[in-house]
C-alpha cells in the first residue's frame, strides 16, 4: 500500500455544503503520555498507535473520523501471552510502533528492547484480538515500519552505522530490507539508505522513527534526527525506488521548534517523530509527538501526539506550523464527527470514572495484568487485593492507573480500606518511575489510622515520609485528591466528602519530571495498594476515579 495514499476510498460527501464545515483541531490531540504516534487512514477511518512502554496493556488503538475525537478500540499487546515485560524499568519495554494496512489486514510493527527486538503482529480488525508477535531477527534495531506496494513490502527502520563503527557519539543509520508479508519474513539483505542523517559532515545523531510514501513518481523517506529532546526535529528525503538512492531535502530540518525563543509563553517543544496522513479535506498532515514543559525541560504529561498541516513544495513536503513554531490548535475545512461513548483527549476536560462493570480501556497496569487481583462491582467500585509487590520494584503490584494529561489537574477517589499493620497501605500515586513517585495513603501508626504522603528514594524499601495526619476512623471512608499545578502538586483528603484538609501543598513537581527522572514516560496516577513485602489477605476498594484538567492555553473544562 502506498502509506496513506492508495487506503480504501473515501465515499464522496453527499452534500457539497459540508466541505464548508471548519473543525478545530487543538493541540496536543491526545493529551498525555502519548508518545511515538503512528497513523493509517482506511477508507474514512483514522487509526493510530502510541509507544506504551512497560505498561500493559501494550500500545494503545484509537480511532478517529475527524482526526480530533479519539476513542480508544483496543490495545494491540493485550494479552500476557504475547508478551510482559516482569522484570523491567517502566522506560524500557515497546518502543515505537508503527501501524499500517494492506489487503483487508491491519499490521503493527514495534521494538521488545531488550529482549527479541523488532515483531509485527497483524489483525482483521484494528479493535483486534491481534496476533501473537513474529520476530525479525534480521532487522537489528529500533523504530521498524512498513512500506507496501504491489505484492511486495519494505521494513524500513534505525540501525547500527555502516560495519557497525560509529564516528561519533549517536552516528546511526536507516536501513531498508524486503519483507514476504503473507510469511512475515525478510527477504535478501538490508540496505543503508540513509548514513548518519542528512549532512554526515555535520555529526547528526539519532536517525530514527522512519517512514517511506510514495507520491507521484517519488518514494520519500522521512525520519526524526536530533534525538528526542530539545534538539528533536523532522527531516525527508527522497529518491526513485524505495531501496534508495535518497537525496535530502535542500530546506531540512521540515519541523523544528529548537530554534524558538526559549522564554516564550506556554512553550511546545521537542517536536519530531512524525508520520503523515490525509485529512478528511484531501490535505496533508502530519502527527508527531512534542512536549509542554512547565519550566525549562521540566515536564511530567509526558510526550504527547500533536497534529500540523503540510504544504507540497516543489515536491517536498514541508509542515506548516505558523510562524511562531506549533500551535495550539489549527482550523480545518471539514466536518467534525464526534464519538459516542470516548473519553475525551485534548482540551480541558473532566470526567468520572466509575468502576460498576469494566475498566476503561485507558487505565494501565505495571509490566502485566493479573486479573485475579482485582474487582469490579457497583456496591464498591475497583477492589483491589494487596499484594507484597511495590511500585518501586520491577514486578506486578496492586497499581491501575491513568496518564497524567494536564499540566493543572485534578485527581480525586473514594477509599475504602482498613490497614491491619503499618505495612498495608492504600491510596494515590503519582507515577513517574520506579525512583521517582509520590505516594498518598491510608496507613496505621501503631494501632491509629493515619493519612501518609511518601516520597520515594533510591531505597526501594525505604520511602520519605513528607507529611502524615491522624484519622478519626480507621475503617471509615476517605476522600483523597492530588492536585497538579505545573511545577508543584498538592495532596489534601477529606473524611466526610465535604470539608478537605491540605496534608501537604507545593510539592516539587519537577522531581516527577523526565528531565530529572529521565527515560521516555509521562507520569501516570495510580489507585495503588500494597503490604509491603508481607503477605495478607486484606483489601483495599476505591469507589471511582474523578479527573479534571485545566490548562490555561485552553477553554476552561465543561
Amino acid at each position: 500500500m502506498k502509506r496513506f495514499l492508495t487506503a480504501l476510498a473515501v465515499p464522496l460527501l453527499s452534500s457539497f455544503s459540508l466541505f464548508a464545515q471548519s473543525i478545530e483541531l487543538p493541540n496536543p490531540i491526545l493529551s498525555g503520555f502519548y508518545p511515538d504516534p503512528s497513523i493509517v487512514k482506511v477508507g474514512p477511518d483514522y487509526y493510530l498507535v502510541n509507544s506504551t512502554f512497560s505498561y500493559f496493556p501494550g500500545l494503545p488503538v484509537m480511532h478517529s473520523r475527524d482526526l480530533k475525537n479519539w476513542q480508544q478500540v483496543g490495545n494491540v499487546i493485550s494479552r500476557p501471552s504475547q508478551m510482559n515485560f516482569m522484570g523491567d524499568r517502566m522506560t524500557r519495554g515497546l518502543f515505537a510502533p508503527a501501524i499500517d494496512y494492506h489487503n483487508g489486514t491491519y499490521y503493527v510493527t514495534c521494538t521488545f528492547i531488550d529482549h527479541k527486538g523488532n515483531f509485527v503482529v497483524t489483525a482483521k480488525n484494528p479493535a483486534g484480538p491481534w496476533s501473537d508477535p513474529t520476530y525479525l531477527p534480521e532487522v537489528r534495531g529500533i523504530d521498524p515500519s512498513l512500506f507496501f506496494e504491489g505484492d511486495k513490502a519494505y521494513v524500513i527502520y534505525n540501525s547500527d552505522p555502516p560495519d557497525n563503527k560509529p564516528l561519533y557519539s549517536g552516528h546511526r543509520s536507516i536501513k531498508v530490507i524486503e519483507l514476504n508479508p503473507k510469511m512475515l519474513q525478510t527477504v535478501g539483505e538490508a540496505k543503508i539508505v540513509v548514513n548518519g542523517g542528512v549532512d554526515l559532515s555535520k555529526k547528526p545523531v539519532w536517525i530514527e522513527g522512519p517512514h517511506i510514501m510514495k507520491r507521484g513518481n517519488w518514494y520519500y523517506l522521512y525520519a526524526a534526527e536530533g534525538g528526542t529532546s530539545v534538539n528533536h526535529t523532522e527531516v525527508v528525503f527522497r529518491g526513485t525506488s524505495p531501496m534508495g538512492p535518497f537525496t535530502p531535502y535542500e530546506h531540512n530540518p521540515i519541523l523544528s521548534q529548537r530554534e524558538l525563543p526559549k522564554d516564550r509563553k506556554d512553550p511546545i517543544t521537542s517536536a519530531g517523530h512524525a508520520q503523515f496522513v490525509e485529512g478528511p479535506d484531501g490535505k496533508t498532515y502530519a502527527v508527531f509527538l512534542a512536549v509542554r514543559p512547565y519550566e525549562g525541560n521540566h515536564y511530567n504529561t509526558g510526550r504527547e501526539t500533536f497534529i500540523v498541516p503540510v504544504e507540497w513544495k516543489n515536491e517536498w513536503p514541508v509542515m506548516e506550523p505558523g510562524p511562531n513554531g506549533v500551535q495550539y490548535s489549527y482550523t480545518a475545512k471539514f466536518p467534525e464527527v464526534k464519538q459516542k461513548g470516548a473519553l475525551p483527549q485534548n482540551g480541558n476536560f473532566s470526567y468520572t470514572l466509575n468502576f460498576d462493570k469494566q475498566l476503561a480501556p485507558e487505565l494501565l497496569f505495571l509490566r502485566t495484568v493479573d486479573s485475579a487481583n482485582f474487582l469490579l462491582n457497583k456496591a464498591n467500585g475497583l477492589t483491589l487485593k494487596l499484594k507484597p509487590e511495590t511500585v518501586a520494584e520491577f514486578g506486578n503490584p496492586a497499581f491501575v492507573g491513568k496518564r497524567q494529561q494536564h499540566l493543572y489537574c485534578t485527581t480525586e477517589t473514594e477509599l475504602a480500606f482498613a490497614p491491619k499493620s503499618a505495612d498495608e497501605k492504600a491510596g494515590l500515586v503519582v507515577f513517574q518511575d520506579e525512583k521517582h513517585f509520590y505516594y498518598l495513603c491510608k496507613s496505621t501508626d501503631g494501632s491509629k489510622p493515619v493519612l501518609q504522603l511518601f516520597k520515594s528514594t533510591d531505597d526501594p524499601k525505604k520511602p520519605e515520609l513528607l507529611s502524615s495526619a491522624p484519622l478519626k476512623s480507621a475503617a471509615g471512608k476517605v476522600q483523597l485528591r492530588v492536585t497538579a499545578a505545573g511545577d508543584t502538586y498538592g495532596f489534601a483528603y477529606s473524611e466526610n466528602g465535604k470539608t478537605w484538609t491540605t496534608l501537604k501543598d507545593k510539592v516539587d513537581a519537577r522531581f516527577l519530571s523526565t528531565q530529572t527522572a529521565g527515560g521516555f514516560i509521562g507520569c501516570v496516577i495510580g489507585m495503588y495498594a500494597t503490604s509491603s513485602g508481607q503477605p495478607t489477605s486484606n483489601t483495599a476498594a476505591f469507589k471511582y476515579l474523578k479527573y479534571s484538567g485545566n490548562d490555561p492555553m485552553y477553554k476552561p473544562a465543561q
